[in-house]
Parts: C-alpha cells; structure tokens; sequence
C-alpha cells in the first residue's frame, strides 16, 4: 500500500496544486513530485524501476512545454502519451520480437498456456491504448471543463485501471495451470509424513 500511494505522490500532488492554483502550478508541482520522487528513491540507495524513468521523462516533456507555451493541452495529453507508450511497447515487443511482456514479468509467478499469455498481453495492450483514446475524448472533445478533465484524469483513469486489473484477476483465475503429478511442491508434500 505504501508503494502504491508513493507511486501516486505527483499524482496527488497535481490534483491539490490544480484545486488551489490551477493548472499552470499543478503542471509544475508534478514535475517537481516526479523529480522528488526519483531523488528520494536514489538518496535510500534503492534501483530506479523503469516505470519512475518512464513517467519523469513524459512529465517533463509535456509538462514543460505546458509551462514554457502557456498552453495546457501539453499537460492534457500526458495521460494518453504515457498509456499507447505502454500498449506500444506491449504490441510492439510481441509483433517485432515475439516476446511477450505480460509473460516476462509474470512468468515466474503463474503459470498458464502460452494462448492465455499472449490474450493477456493483448488485453493490456488495448487497455492503454483505449484508456489514452478516452483520456483525448474528455479532455478536447469540448464537452467537459479542464475541472472535469482534472477529476478524470486523477480518479477516473485510476477507476478504470482497478476495474480491469479485478476483471483480468478473475479472468486469470480461470486459466491458470494446476501443478502437474510431478511438480516439485506437490512430490514433497506427498513425501512429508506430516501432511
């Protein structure tokens, strides 16, 4: 939990910069959260995942040209750049090296068919594709304010994430493999008298 709301920390701060000051020191609290963020993690001595690098860079890319050009559409379409570099690099690691992401990272944890891996390679992938195609729709479609855009951008972009990562818990759920008659865990425990 702790990871999480560290995860979310310029986030959180975006939203109360924006209620307070609008959206011009908003951009540039995130961007001094961002790099907060990565300080901290060197200054305890920990690795830097990815994922911080990632979300530094975007920030400062589209957040200082919102600040330098006193235009907010930058910082709006932050969100979406972030989600198809995702579903990009998901798409494109199993097109173009027939690697499969999704599997890599949790491979060592589950075990499932390599027809599951690649539906669930899939499904992410065109979950951050659609969530950034959503995040451009709310944010200059002209039919929601920049408040609202705000509010999307912080509670209902996370709304959407937890109700697909439930639905893809469940999902896999019903494609995991059952340790085999001759698994490791299953031999011992039917060598261990106490059991």
């Amino acid at each position: 939990m702790k990871k999480f709301l560290f995860d979310l920390f310029p986030l959180i701060l975006f939203f109360a910069a924006y209620k307070f000051a609008g959206i011009y020191v908003a951009t540039g609290v995130a961007i001094a959260a961002a790099l907060l963020q990565i300080l901290w993690i060197k200054l305890r001595g920990h690795p830097v995942e990815t994922m911080h690098w990632v979300n530094l860079s975007i920030i400062v890319v589209f957040g200082g040209a919102t600040l330098w050009l006193q235009n907010e559409a930058f910082i709006k379409w932050k969100p979406t750049a972030l989600y198809w570099l995702f579903g990009g690099v998901l798409l494109g690691s199993k097109w173009l090296t027939g690697r499969n992401l999704m599997q890599k990272l949790l491979g060592e944890k589950i075990a499932m068919p390599d027809i599951a891996w690649t539906r669930l390679n899939m499904a992410w992938a065109l979950f951050f594709i659609a969530a950034g195609g959503l995040n451009l729709f709310v944010a200059f479609s002209g039919w929601f304010t920049e408040e609202q855009w705000v509010n999307f951008k912080v509670f209902g972009l996370m709304a959407l994430l937890i109700v697909f990562v439930i639905g893809q818990s469940v999902w896999l759920g019903k494609h995991l493999e059952q340790p085999t008659e001759d698994s490791p865990n299953k031999s011992a425990a039917a060598n261990d008298p106490k059991i």
